[in-house]
């Protein structure tokens, strides 16, 4: 059986749960809106250059008009909208609230797609993306908050991390749709990555905040290191093989996927940063890993 698509949705949860780790750091350094505004530009340089060396184009301008229209408003609702409600519904209610209430997303993509492109899942998948959001929503409430973290579970930041979910999954469906036949991934991560960055500076600008960002960059230039690294294995890597995901699996099937960095980041938590692991997030972790293995087996 060709499992392209799930695999490459398993790639996208290892890469984001590697630059998640990356970019926190990275974050707390130049603040959360700094760094998403520098990796996107670091991500459409290295996208520019990888389409330089295996097209021949720094952006796939000989793409048609659909794919564009898809990909762009891809790119702006999943990558620059949607990561600006995330961010905000974990500054209101904090990092387990925030990421449990992102996990949404495959609920919301699976409906959009079936409601709008007659796209549907089997009994046996629907039992694998069920199970396998009850072990994320497990290992993620399991988790116990750092004493800075926000507290306050107010009714906005509730709706910034519904809206974070939404986000995402709209980004996923179009995806879908843009990424339809022989495309590259490299290609239609470009142009939603251009889009994205076009957004979020253009937005900067509007607000007055693109001079502060560099300042705050040049107070810390060893941020920069981090940022180009981070880049590099989220926005090009991750998303790349998000939209291989989405090209070659069900919109579900993939979406739920790529909703696993809180599994996967949680032996990193152990070994590398020696935190403290209970039943819950083990048991959370083993259910979320049956339920993948259903997808696998649907």
């Amino acid at each position: 059986m060709n499992f392209i698509g799930e695999i490459a949705g398993l790639a996208t949860s290892f890469f984001f749960s590697i630059t998640a780790i990356i970019f926190t750091k990275a974050g707390r350094m130049v603040g959360p809106q700094n760094a998403n505004r520098l990796r996107i530009i670091f991500a459409l340089t290295y996208l520019v250059i990888l389409n330089l060396i295996l097209f021949r184009e720094p952006i796939p301008f000989s793409a048609d008009s659909s794919r564009w229209i898809w990909l762009s408003l891809s790119g702006v609702i999943g990558l620059a909208l949607g990561d600006v409600f995330f961010f905000q519904s974990l500054i209101s209610v904090g990092t387990r609230l925030g990421s449990l209430l992102l996990s949404l997303a495959p609920i919301f993509a699976s409906l959009i797609a079936w409601i709008f492109f007659g796209e549907t899942l089997t009994p046996l998948q629907i039992t694998g993306v069920v199970i396998a959001l009850t072990g994320i929503g497990w290992v993620v409430m399991s988790h116990e908050e750092p004493a800075d973290t926000p507290h306050g579970h107010t009714r906005r930041g509730v709706i910034f991390g519904v809206l974070a979910g939404l986000g995402q999954a709209v980004g996923f469906v179009l995806s879908k749709q843009g990424m339809i036949g022989d495309f590259s991934p490299f290609q239609g991560n470009a142009i939603r990555m251009l889009a994205a960055a076009i957004f979020i500076w253009s937005w900067a600008i509007l607000q007055g905040q693109a001079g502060s960002t560099i300042t705050e960059v040049r107070r810390q230039p060893q941020t920069l290191k981090l940022l180009a690294i981070g880049a590099l294995v989220g926005p090009v890597l991750g998303v790349t093989a998000s939209l291989l995901a989405v090209q070659h699996a069900e919109v579900g099937v993939a979406s739920t996927l790529m909703a696993l960095p809180p599994v996967i980041v949680l032996p990193i938590s152990y070994f590398v940063f020696k935190e403290k692991v209970g039943w819950q997030a083990i048991a959370g972790t083993l259910l979320a890993i049956v339920g993948v293995a259903v997808l696998f087996l649907a």
